[in-house]
């Protein structure tokens, strides 16, 4: 009897996780919340003044963005060490590397999505120049991504650990710094009359090459980690 293809192992994950999501709509809305929590601090830490936050608006969202897709890292891959579905993982008939991005993309999907799609109102509430909106979302739909792979891969080095959450945080960190440099740079180019494409070319070529290794080095952590 054939196995499911990649498609149907896929989608089956994909599903399950958008229903335990479902069951658990608290957390899903987490990551939004903590956005428009740092999003409000900086407007208040700023006075409220609209030339200030136009100038640090754009910042400030891709630090929003970023930090909150770093509170729910440490949860990718630990429920499922903790109920044993990471073994079944292992022995599907699927590879374990599309297994784990799937896992990456329903973290995007529930995490970063939302945020991008709310980019425009929170840059509202920042005062962000209109012009700069379209580089900013072109930034934030290639470095979020980026940011899921790269951090799949150092939930998956700590999944063994118990209470590892700060750990994460500080593997996570150094290798978030450069897409938020190259992110965050795209939009301050474009606000000086520079051309953005440059900055938006490496998070892309960053994308390409994190779609293909990433999935990869996490897939061999868990299987060092279950083992």
């Amino acid at each position: 009897m054939n196995g499911p293809s990649l498609l149907q192992a896929g989608k089956a994950l994909l599903l399950r996780d958008l229903r335990l999501l479902w069951r658990r709509r608290g957390d899903a809305f987490q990551p939004a919340l903590f956005a428009l929590l740092v999003v409000v601090l900086f407007a208040l830490a700023l006075g409220g003044e609209p030339q200030a936050l136009g100038k640090v608006a754009s910042a400030v969202l891709w630090m929003a963005v970023l930090l909150a897709g770093l509170l729910s890292l440490d949860t990718l891959f630990r429920g499922d060490a903790e109920d044993g579905s990471l073994e079944q993982w292992i022995l599907a008939p699927v590879p374990l590397a599309w297994l784990v991005a799937m896992r990456v993309l329903s973290h995007w999907l529930t995490s970063a999505l939302p945020l991008i799609l709310a980019t425009p109102l929170l840059g509202e509430l920042l005062h962000l120049p209109h012009d700069q909106l379209p580089v900013l979302l072109a930034s934030l739909a290639l470095g979020t991504p980026l940011l899921s792979l790269l951090g799949a891969v150092v939930a998956a080095l700590t999944v063994g650990m118990r209470r590892s959450g700060i750990l994460v945080a500080l593997l996570a960190l150094p290798l978030y710094v450069p897409v938020l440099i190259f992110g965050a740079g795209s939009v301050a180019r474009s606000a000086q009359g520079l051309d953005a494409i440059g900055a938006l070319l490496f998070l892309g070529a960053g994308l390409v090459l994190a779609l293909v290794l990433a999935p990869l080095a996490a897939a061999a952590a868990i299987r060092i980690a279950l083992h």
